[in-house]
């Protein structure tokens, strides 16, 4: 996985979901929980699988994740998926995580990781990811 501290100065790939930081998602120290903030990241990432497979999906991975900086209440929060492999059943997606600052407007990449995900039929079973046809 790349390392999110010398990676690019915008965000790259497809927004896939953006919210706001509310103070229910917070710890004890009024930062964000990065359990909230995975979560973002695993909706916007079965987003971006589904359109994809053209079908159900689930999430069966996620590969190491480094916070390199917190998110704060009132932070908007963006999550940005990339395609990075197709397999048989499965789609491995880089997630890269920005917020806009609330309070002093700058743009900072906050997270990034890899998750893979599973198409599924109507019965829960894997099945070939949808390809386009040339």
């Amino acid at each position: 996985m790349p390392n999110p501290s010398s990676a690019q100065d915008t965000p790259q790939g497809e927004v896939v979901i953006r919210t706001i930081g509310m103070p229910a998602d917070t710890n004890a120290n009024g930062d964000i929980f990065g359990g909230w903030l995975m979560s973002q990241m695993d909706l916007g990432g079965a987003v971006f699988a589904r359109s994809i497979a053209g079908s159900r999906v689930v999430t069966v991975s996620v590969e190491a994740m480094s916070f390199v900086s917190k998110v704060a209440v009132g932070d908007t929060v963006t999550c940005y998926a990339k395609l990075l492999s197709v397999g048989r059943t499965s789609m491995r997606i880089q997630i890269d995580v920005w917020v806009h600052r609330f309070v002093d407007g700058h743009q900072v990449r906050v997270t990034e990781g890899i998750f893979t995900f599973v198409a599924i039929d109507d019965n829960g079973k894997p099945h070939p990811v949808k390809r386009e046809t040339a």
